[in-house]
């Protein structure tokens, strides 16, 4: 018979942590007498992080004594004590290897429901005093796992644990933790785990980006269930030069680059979109690395990017200013996961400023394809000299049977004529959509500035559409991901202090910096840190699985192909020392 050994609680608190300040409540202590189990909590406990702790699918996190025991063994410890792993139960029995998911247990006078194992976080470390702690768990099969509040009540250190239902499927904690982090990954198996119900709803996603990335053939890809959606492989390897062929004023600030394979063979299809890396300056040694988005469908002899003025941008105003015609750039293939959906559902492509580039490409893929879907266009610019691809855009509309348009000005000029050029004075924002009444059950594309991202991505949510319909691109750096640590003053990207390395450039696309490797670095990441340069999910443990948007920041090795190397802005950088030039891109 299982026993509950200890019921342990703690509150969130503030603890240094390299130089920062950590809020957690990874320390649990043990308590004596009954505790009361609530929907969301036991009484006296909370967590420092709610994204990705907590919640009804992670209300109780259960941990075995006799992982207690082959953790003592394996780190020469003696002095671990119950709550040491952050558990709120401390148990007798119930086995990573025997219990399941949708397993049901009465313990007390509350009974519970196991949704899925504990993924560790970079905290548990601290706790451990074991920088690697959160990986070991993944890496020794030991994860423990996380109870729902099906009945609450009280319990109490000595209660019996006594199983009262099996989960369906029968597939254990053990099974299922493995099934997402180890290869290789049975089809079989991940229907199986689908069927479950009360796996939860972040394990649901990682398990249906597996099978999504098995059916599209993409398997060389890396684990779609640890990161974003996944995208074909690149086409090609490195750079290919590609030479100017056309240069296009598309407004007053926005310029075209239409661009030409030099070797004369056909450029590679791209998935409507994608983006580009390009290298692009006078010379190698000021050469300057950039990612921009395919702004219309990649035909079998160019492709086209366009490019926004930035006052401070020194690659856009070379391109504005400098680059000409039968000059020569160096090409990344197309490559990224904010792409269409093939499915019947309404369309809804929303974009404010140069973030229009992306789903213009998609328009154009709608209208090539003459969909029948309800399509629609929805864009904010400043006024009418900014509006670049008005005239474009109406046409391609104007082929789709199905289409709905709106275009807001936050500023017209006095020339700008409502109702013609332009439908609102304003900014797109959710109460528009509201009003619009844009269908809820379509797919939205989201491109622009973070700000933009961020209401409208609330907005829609508070309007009803589901998180797997809303899909966003930011442009530019996206903020750091750093849970439970205090926020701190934003720097601007900038060159490390000191003096250059003399090791291979290292180039940040987003952030514009081109830095030379030096053996003061351990990783990308501490380079990527040394330059202010914004990280996601930066914890270095490995398996920091946010699980509620299947999002894992992964440690990544360094990649032969540079193009390859992790993403700045949407995973972890974390890598050994790089031995060839590195482009590091969103």
């Amino acid at each position: 018979m299982a026993r509950l050994l200890s019921v342990n609680v703690g509150l969130p608190r503030d603890v240094a942590w390299q130089g920062r300040t950590v809020h957690t409540g990874i320390w649990k202590a043990p308590v004596t007498g009954p505790r009361r189990v609530r929907r969301l909590n036991i009484d006296g406990d909370g967590q420092g992080d709610t994204a990705g702790h907590g919640g009804e699918q992670r209300a109780v996190f259960v941990y075995q004594e006799d992982s207690y025991r082959y953790w003592q063994k394996h780190l020469s410890r003696s002095n671990l004590v119950y709550g040491q792993f952050g558990e709120n139960f401390t148990v007798e029995g119930l086995a990573d290897t025997e219990v399941c998911i949708g397993d049901r247990y009465k313990i007390g006078s509350a009974l519970f429901e196991v949704t899925q194992p504990r993924v560790t976080c970079y905290r548990l470390g601290i706790r451990m005093e074991e920088p690697d702690m959160a990986a070991l768990l993944v890496r020794h099969g030991r994860p423990g796992f996380y109870f729902r509040v099906i009945e609450e009540g009280d319990v109490g250190a000595g209660d019996e644990i006594t199983q009262v239902a099996d989960g369906p499927e029968r597939m254990s904690v053990f099974e299922i933790n493995a099934l997402l982090y180890l290869p290789p990954h049975p089809r079989e198996r991940l229907e199986r785990a689908l069927k479950i119900p009360a796996l939860s709803r972040g394990w649901r996603h990682s398990f249906g980006a597996l099978l999504d990335q098995q059916h599209a053939g993409h398997a060389a890809g890396g684990n779609a269930g640890l990161g974003p959606a996944a995208s074909p492989p690149p086409a090609w390897r490195g750079f290919r030069p590609f030479r100017v062929s056309r240069k296009i004023a598309e407004s007053g600030n926005v310029t075209s680059l239409v661009l030409d394979p030099q070797d004369g063979h056909a450029v590679a299809a791209a998935l409507p979109g994608q983006f580009v890396i390009v290298r692009l300056g006078p010379s190698a040694t000021a050469a300057m690395t950039r990612s921009y988005s395919l702004s219309r469908r990649a035909e079998a002899a160019s492709y086209r990017i366009s490019i926004k003025r930035e006052a401070h941008g020194a690659a856009s105003q070379y391109i504005a200013d400098e680059l000409r015609i039968g000059d020569v750039v160096q090409l990344g293939a197309p490559r990224g996961s904010f792409t269409l959906r093939q499915d019947a559902r309404p369309i809804a492509l929303l974009s404010a400023g140069i973030g229009v580039t992306p789903v213009l490409a998609m328009l154009h893929a709608l209208a090539a394809e003459g969909t029948t879907r309800e399509v629609w266009w929805l864009h904010g610019t400043r006024n009418g000299r900014e509006h670049a691809f008005a005239a474009e855009v109406r046409g391609l509309l104007a082929g789709l049977p199905d289409h709905h348009s709106h275009v807001c000005y936050s500023a017209p000029d006095p020339d700008d004529r409502a109702e013609v050029d332009y439908d609102t004075a304003g900014r797109l924002d959710a109460p528009l959509l509201e009003r619009l009444d844009v269908p809820r059950d379509g797919d939205f594309y989201l491109c622009g500035p973070a700000a933009f991202m961020s209401d409208l991505t609330t907005g829609l949510a508070a309007l009803g559409v589901t998180p797997d319909r809303i899909h966003t691109e930011l442009f530019g750096s996206q903020p750091s991901l750093t849970p439970g640590i205090a926020a701190a003053p934003k720097m601007p990207a900038h060159l490390p202090a000191g003096a250059p390395g003399p090791g291979p450039m290292v180039s940040f696309a987003r952030s514009g910096l081109n830095v030379c490797w030096g053996p003061t670095y351990a990783s990308l990441l501490e380079l990527a840190e040394a330059c202010d340069v914004p990280v996601r999910w930066s914890c270095r443990t490995g398996v920091c699985h946010n699980c509620e948007s299947g999002l894992v920041a992964g440690t990544v090795s360094y990649a032969p192909d540079p193009l390859d190397a992790p993403a700045e802005g949407n995973v972890l950088i974390c890598c050994s020392q790089p031995q060839s030039d590195i482009v590091i891109d969103l």
